[in-house]
């Protein structure tokens, strides 16, 4: 993910900042996406997704009306057109202590921003922990989040998909949709996301296989050792790739964060790493601990592999994007409330998850709430991306494709 710095581009219009934006984006990734595929090509090291994540839109649109926010977003659409990338992130603002008249002009124009475009991604920051949680603002956010499914219905609510609402958000994060470029950073980074729950499901497969019919049964301790052990390796590889494409592009190298953030993909689950280390039902007891005990062993893992290890770095726990965890969905072994308690322990939170779309706009608020109060009172990095699919109840699905999955429709009791 390739972080620019926009902060320059404001201009007196709203035209010519996003002229501007354009041409900065594609003086800087014009050949980002040629240079990760040539080293990609180079090392047998396939570079999955391309992204740039970009400074808060709404410092860039600072005084803008919701109307010229809708311009920005288009123009970021164009601009990530244009060189090629996957998404864009960054269509976002940080909220934690307070509401300037932009931020809410910005929160207003987000249901037409995410339905106009399709590469844009958005995030808020709206607690931390050394500020606590904007209520103002999160009294906003529920039925901000009920309108953007609301405008994209004929997507199954998709646009809420690309939203997500975090506390304590890192400025390096190069994963979707909370991928910023943080106002701390330098001009241009180049931050790699490397995600392998397949790779540590194989190495434990095959480290349980090679034990088999032995007297002395595996200790929690050897199986941390061998997730810590191939998280490095993974990390390496990952700094390896972005060390070379940030010297071909003239960049500085950011950060590795080292995440295992799953896909729908068949063998690529963390749900399944769980199966593996002996949790039969996603969501019944000790699930939340052997989930701790992964993260705490990936952490430990990624930062004895690289000196730059940096973004979320921990497991990931999206429902949609996560086979194993749709199918627990589906079978009623995981809920809202289980799911909550998990995402205590692992590294952002109550992520890609659908929802009926009869559940009302302070309802979203509350949830967030008390994810929100998790990650301040806690000092970790927590999130809400939920998706009040329109027209959709518990026992129907949703699908959305490709990387953001599907799932049956979680019930949110009380």
């Amino acid at each position: 993910t390739m972080g620019i710095n926009l902060l320059d581009c404001r201009a007196p219009s709203v035209g010519q900042t996003c002229k501007n934006i354009e041409d900065r984006i594609g003086e800087k990734a014009g050949k980002f996406v040629e240079s990760c595929n040539f080293v990609s090509r180079k090392l047998g090291i396939p570079v999955v997704n391309k992204r740039i994540s970009i400074t808060p839109i709404s410092f860039v649109g600072a005084g803008f009306k919701r109307d010229d926010f809708v311009e920005l977003a288009l123009s970021l659409d164009r601009a990530a057109s244009s060189v090629g990338v996957d998404i864009l992130g960054g269509f976002s603002a940080q909220v934690e202590k307070g509401l300037t008249q932009t931020d809410r002009e910005y929160i207003l124009s987000l249901p037409e921003a995410l339905r106009v475009s399709e590469t844009v991604c958005a995030s808020i920051n709206l607690a931390s922990s050394q500020k606590g949680i904007n209520m103002d603002a999160l009294a906003m956010l529920g039925p901000t989040i009920k309108e953007i499914a609301e405008r994209t219905a004929h997507q199954g609510g998709f646009g809420a998909a690309k939203f997500v609402v975090f506390c304590n958000q890192p400025g390096d994060n190069p994963f979707m949709a909370g991928a910023i470029h943080g106002v701390e950073e330098a001009d241009t980074v180049l931050n790699v996301g490397v995600s392998g729950p397949g790779v540590i499901a194989r190495s434990l497969e095959k480290l349980i296989n090679s034990r088999k019919g032995e007297e002395n049964s595996l200790k929690l301790d050897e199986i941390a050792e061998e997730i810590k052990q191939t998280t490095f390796r993974v990390t390496r590889c990952g700094e390896l790739v972005g060390r070379q494409v940030s010297d071909m592009l003239g960049v500085d190298f950011g950060v590795v964060d080292l995440s295992l953030a799953p896909t729908p993909k068949v063998g690529d689950s963390v749900g399944e790493i769980l199966h593996i280390l002996g949790v039969d039902a996603i969501g019944a007891p000790g699930s939340t601990a052997i989930l701790a005990m992964l993260n705490d062993a990936v952490k430990k893992g990624g930062i004895f592999a690289s000196k730059t290890v940096g973004g979320l770095s921990g497991a990931f726990i999206p429902v949609m994007e996560d086979a194993v965890l749709a199918e627990a969905v589906g079978n009623d072994d995981l809920c809202l409330e289980k799911l909550e308690a998990m995402t205590c322990v692992c590294s952002v939170g109550i992520d890609m998850v659908a929802i009926p779309g009869s559940v009302d706009g302070d309802t979203l608020s509350a949830i967030i709430a008390d994810e929100m109060a998790l990650g301040m009172v806690n000092n970790k990095t927590t999130a809400v991306r939920i998706i009040p699919v329109p027209g959709k109840e518990v026992g129907d699905s949703v699908s959305f494709g490709g990387l953001f999955g599907a799932s049956p429709i979680m019930a949110v009791r009380n």
